[in-house]
C-alpha cells in the first residue's frame, strides 16, 4: 500500500481508502452489519488506514460500524466523517433518495460533532467535512468559527468539504472557493469518464498545497469491468435514482460499455485489472491524497487495495486516455452522470 500526505498535520493516509457509505447504507446491496464490519476489518489488514464516513450514512449506522470494526485500531487509522444533513429531524431514506434538509448553524454543528464522537467511540475526529455544502455555506464565517473552536478543543484535527452530492458544474466554483478561502481538504467526484472537476480544481489545489480526496473513481461501477448490457439495478440501489428514466439509464450503460472497450489497451497482457487502472489514473494526480472506491465484496476489496502494487500507468498511457476523453471516446451520445 502507498501512503500520502493527508492535509491533516503530521498524518499520512493510505492512497486507497474505504468509503463507508457502501456498507453503512442499504444502497449497495449490503443489508447486514456483520458483512460491512468484516469488510472494514479486512481493509485494515490489507493496509487501508483511511475510512471516510458521514453521520447521515444509515442515520449514524456507518459511524457505529467503524467503531465496532476498528475501535481497537483507533490510533492506527484516520477517520473522516461529515456533517450538515439534519437526519435527526428527517430520518430515513427520503422519497426518491432526495437530499434531506441541511442545518449549518453553529449550534447544530457542535451538537452533530458531539454525537458523531459518541457513535465513533473516540475523543477526536481526524477530518470533519461539510457534507455537500453550497457556495453560501463555504462563505459563512460563523460556521468556520465553530469549526476552529472544535479544532482548538481537540475534538477535530482538521476540517474540509465534500462536494456533491452528484456531479454538477457549480462544484467547480465551490471547490475553488473553498481552497482559496478556507484551510483543509476537498473531496470531489473524478474518474476516467468524468474529469471536469479535476480539470478545474487540481491546478488550484497544487498551487495552495491543498489535499484532494476522490470518490466514484469507477464511475458508479462502469470502470470495475463487471457490467454488461443486461446489468440492472435493484429498486433501492442509488444508481437507479440518478438517471430517472429507464431509457436514459440504458443509454448511460450502453455508452459506458462502448467507452470501456476503448480502454482495453490498458489491461491486455499488463497484469492489472480495469478496476486497478481506474484507481491508478486518479492517483497519477499529485494533489490527490486518497481515492475512495465503492467496496462491497471481499474479492473486489483485495483487487482495489492492490492497485498501487500493480504495473503503474505510463505517461504515454495517461496521455492516450486524455486524448480519448477529449474526443468523448468517439462515442456520439453523452453519458448521463450517475454517481
Amino acid at each position: 500500500m502507498l501512503y500520502r500526505e493527508s492535509g491533516i498535520a503530521g498524518i499520512k493516509v493510505s492512497a486507497v481508502g474505504f468509503g463507508v457509505w457502501t456498507v453503512g447504507t442499504q444502497m449497495w446491496g449490503i443489508k447486514d452489519d456483520q458483512t460491512g464490519i468484516s469488510l472494514l476489518q479486512q481493509a485494515y489488514d490489507l493496509g487501508i488506514t483511511f475510512y471516510d464516513t458521514a453521520d447521515v450514512y444509515g442515520d449514524g449506522r456507518g459511524e457505529e460500524m467503524v467503531a465496532t470494526a476498528l475501535g481497537s485500531q483507533r490510533d492506527h487509522i484516520v477517520i473522516g466523517t461529515k456533517f450538515g444533513y439534519d437526519f435527526y429531524q428527517y430520518p430515513g431514506i427520503q422519497p426518491g433518495q432526495r437530499e434531506r434538509p441541511q442545518n449549518w448553524s453553529p449550534e447544530y454543528v457542535r451538537i452533530a460533532c458531539e454525537r458523531s464522537l459518541k457513535r465513533l467511540q473516540t475523543d477526536r475526529i481526524d477530518l470533519y467535512q461539510l457534507h455537500n455544502p453550497r457556495i453560501g455555506e463555504i462563505q459563512r464565517d460563523d460556521l468556520f468559527a465553530v469549526l476552529e473552536d472544535l479544532r482548538s478543543e481537540g475534538k477535530i484535527r482538521a476540517y474540509g468539504a465534500a462536494l456533491g452530492p452528484a456531479l454538477q458544474e457549480r462544484q467547480k466554483e465551490e471547490g475553488i472557493e473553498y481552497i482559496e478561502r478556507r484551510p483543509g481538504t476537498v473531496q470531489i467526484i473524478y474518474n476516467l469518464f468524468e474529469q471536469m472537476l479535476g480539470e478545474a480544481i487540481f491546478p488550484i489545489a497544487r498551487k495552495h498545497k491543498a489535499a484532494i480526496y476522490v470518490r466514484v473513481p469507477h464511475s458508479s461501477g462502469l470502470l470495475e469491468g463487471q457490467y454488461t448490457s443486461d446489468t440492472d439495478f435493484d429498486a433501492n440501489d442509488h444508481r437507479r435514482h440518478r438517471v430517472v428514466t429507464d431509457e436514459r439509464r440504458k443509454s448511460w450503460l450502453l455508452d459506458g460499455l462502448k467507452k470501456v472497450e476503448k480502454l482495453q489497451f490498458l489491461t491486455q497482457n499488463m497484469g492489472r485489472t480495469l478496476g486497478q487502472v481506474a484507481i491508478q489514473f486518479v492517483l497519477a494526480e499529485s494533489a490527490v491524497s486518497s481515492v475512495l472506491p465503492n467496496i462491497y465484496d471481499p474479492t473486489q476489496l483485495r483487487e482495489f487495495a492492490a492497485a498501487t502494487e500493480a504495473e503503474p500507468l505510463t505517461t504515454a498511457e495517461i496521455n492516450e486516455v486524455n486524448r480519448l476523453y477529449e474526443r468523448n471516446f468517439d462515442i456520439a451520445t453523452e453519458l448521463a452522470p450517475v454517481q
